[in-house]
Formats: structure tokens, sequence, C-alpha cells
């Protein structure tokens, strides 16, 4: 580890802290962490519902719910914010879902555009930073469930746009508090750390979802003036900044590549957050490296990051082989307890 880092999480600090996480020793590789929840371990059970949302371009995503729907005897609603190609189907996801059911709350997901395997209607897709249809979607939630309050829980991707998001709209009232997993806090850093070594594997596993879907679209959509590459082209990108370079940046109205990492970047809009924040991270996260990592001033005083040093990208895991399980599952339902319905803050 790093040892500017070791000593951050050593001394004690007003923002920064040490996690109380600790691996078991047969999960204490990174990547035993990442994987292992995503391949090995069984999946909660969840009764889900989904509704189609339009959005204001005449697009829509799709709404998961997890049963049985909320009422006021619910604690409140935890909504839930997934990562880089992901869905409700996600290990991450469901199980949360899960977890905080059991628990009184009402769980809802809002699938990106095109994910949650279907395409979506436009051009435009999802990035790191897109935060206009998470705003809409809040709106709409808040309009169904006025009494209700309401959390978020956003991982990798999504953690990065809901941080974001608090950020842009500090004085927000939708939401009584935050929590972001394994948020890749500088995206031009990330791009290029998940480019090497064996982190290799986790960025070819996704793009070939990212540029398949992409493909996909291509048969169905013209993107002719919007993209200088064919369906040939977008066949042979090999790695996360040649498509944002290509894809991401001109399809949603950036320069470049640095241009949409240096916009969309949640280290840019840490420092402006005033809702409540939890953030869980882990310095070995195989998805980035140590320089991601934001200091302390560059925290607002709303917003506690929580470091430790073993845990993967979306992690935590704990237990035995035969018997594991998630820690930030107890860590994010003691976090957000305070602010659910009838108890005071």
């Amino acid at each position: 580890m790093n040892q500017k880092y070791k000593t951050v999480i050593d001394l004690k600090q007003n923002r920064i802290k040490r996690s109380d996480f600790k691996a078991p020793f047969w999960a204490r590789n990174r990547h035993v962490q990442t994987l292992w929840p995503r391949f090995i371990q069984r999946r909660r059970p969840l009764a889900l519902r989904v509704e189609k949302l339009q959005l204001p371009d005449n697009d829509e995503v799709s709404v998961v719910w997890g049963q049985p729907e909320a009422t006021l005897s619910s604690k409140g609603i935890a909504v839930i914010f997934h990562g880089l190609e992901g869905s409700v189907k996600s290990h991450y996801a469901n199980d949360l879902m899960a977890e905080l059911q059991s628990q009184g709350w009402q769980t809802v997901l809002m699938h990106f555009r095109g994910c949650g395997g279907e395409p979506n209607k436009t051009s435009r897709a999802y990035h790191s930073g897109e935060t206009e249809d998470a705003n809409f979607f809040m709106d709409w939630l808040n309009k169904q469930f006025p009494d209700l309050p309401k959390v978020a829980i956003g991982f990798s991707l999504g953690a990065n746009m809901l941080l974001k998001l608090l950020g842009e709209t500090p004085k927000q009232s939708f939401l009584k508090a935050a929590v972001a997993v394994s948020t890749p806090f500088k995206l031009a850093e990330c791009a290029e750390s998940i480019n090497q070594g064996f982190s290799k594997v986790y960025q070819s596993y996704l793009l070939k979802s990212m540029v398949k879907t992409l493909r996909a679209k291509m048969r169905i959509i013209d993107y002719k003036g919007l993209l200088s590459i064919d369906d040939k082209k977008a066949a042979k990108l090999t790695n996360f900044k040649e498509f944002d370079q290509n894809v991401t940046a001109p399809l949603h109205g950036f320069a470049d590549a640095d241009d949409y990492y240096q916009k969309c970047s949640a280290i840019s809009f840490l420092k402006h957050i005033e809702t409540p924040t939890l953030v869980l991270h882990s310095i070995d996260d195989p998805f980035m490296n140590e320089a991601v990592l934001p200091e302390e001033h560059e925290l607002s005083e709303a917003v506690q990051l929580e470091l430790s040093e073993t845990g993967g990208h979306v992690g935590f895991l704990q237990g035995t082989p035969w018997n594991p399980n998630i820690w930030f599952h107890k860590r994010i339902s003691d976090f957000i307890a305070p602010f659910a319905i009838n108890t005071s803050v």
C-alpha cells in the first residue's frame, strides 16, 4: 500500500477514516474479493416489479421495484444506481435490495439507458456523469411518494454519477442521505489503470458488452453525423479510452475523452455536497489505483470517506467460503437507519 494512504487511514481525520472491514484469510486477494460475489456466491431471492419511465425526450428507462410495493408503513425508499453495464441482476444490486427489503425499506433501481436487457430508443446512452435522467427519476419518485424519506446508494459508475448529482445540486431535497461504493473518482486515471496488467480482463469483459450494445443499436439507429466510426471500427475498439473518445464523448456533447473525464469525475464535486454522504472504498480496487483517492480538503463536511486496505471492487466479502456475506450490507443499513421514517436525524 502507498505510504501516503496508509498514513491517512491510520491518523484520526475528520472526514477520512479507516474502515471496519477486514478481509478473511481466504479472500485477501483483490481479485477474489471482486470475482467471488459476482460468479460464485448465490444470489438472494428477490421479487421484482418492472415499470417503464418515459423520459422528456421520448426515450425510456426501466425502473425495477422490490416487492411488496411501498406503503406508508415502509421505513422509506432506498434508491439503487448500478455500475457500468450493470442491472438489477448485478450481485451488489440484487443482494442489497433483498437485504434492505427485509429490514422494511422499499427498494427501487433505475436502469440507465440501454441497460437491463433492452436497447433504448435514442442514440444517447449513459455515462459516469449523466445526471439528467437520475434527476428526472428522483423528481418523479418524489411526486409518487412525497411523504416517504428517500436515500440513494450508488455503485461504481453509479456512485460517480450520484456524487456528481449531489455536488451539482447541493440544495437538493429529494434525498436525505447517500452512499457511494467503489467510486472511480478520477475517470482519466481509472481508464489508464484498468488498461494495465490483469485489470485488462475486467476492461475486456465490460467493453465487450458495451460494444455489443452499440453495434446492436447501429442496426436500428443511423449514427452517421453522430459518430466517426462505423460497425466495423466499433468492433475493433480495444479499451475504455478509445470507446470514450469515439463514442461517449461525441454522443454526449464532449470535445473528446479527456473533456468528458475532466467534466464528469466525481472528485470535482465532492466539496460541494451538503447531503449526508458515506463513501466506502478499498485501496486495492483493481479497477483503479490509489491516485484516484480524494484528500480531505477535497471533501465537504457532509462527506465521510471510509477506506479499507482490502475489499476489491464492489466486493467487501467476509465470512467463510461455505457461508460468505457482504460487509457493506450492514454498514449501509446502519448509516441510513437514522433517516428512516419516524426517526430523528
